[in-house]
């Protein structure tokens, strides 16, 4: 019999300045995410200690900084990024960049994300 997945308080769409994300589903060490970017917007360079992330773009251009690479994606093209890997997401595109995430670890939190720089100032950089 399949196994039903544990969903916990799905969220709704939160605004950030780069664009917008919206937790599609959530269970026990995963999450699936809708991301947003806006045209000639970027997410801060970070990393995670907890959890890797793979991408799969949906619509628009993804420019992906992973470790040492970075690469342009377009719509069905995905990426995988391990846990502790510096990476950054970018739309240098004309339209909205739109890409499911899908989350894998044992902590998934939000305050699990390290920002090396951060366009829009939100928290102090941590050292690179």
């Amino acid at each position: 019999m399949p196994s039903t997945p544990v969903l916990k308080g799905i969220a709704a769409t939160e605004l950030r300045p780069w664009g917008a994300f919206t937790v599609l589903e959530e269970g026990r060490g995963y999450k699936i995410k809708r991301i947003e970017v806006k045209p000639g917007h970027r997410l801060s360079l970070q990393m995670h200690h907890h959890r890797s992330e793979h991408w799969i773009v949906v619509s628009g251009t993804a420019r992906v900084i992973c470790g040492d690479r970075e690469t342009l994606l377009s719509s069905n093209q995905s990426t995988y990024v391990p846990p502790c890997t510096l990476h950054r997401l970018e739309n240098p595109g004309v339209i909205s960049l739109v890409l499911i995430e899908v989350q894998n670890g044992e902590y998934l939190g939000e305050d699990d994300i390290i920002r090396f720089h951060d366009d829009y100032a939100r928290t102090p950089a941590a050292p690179l």
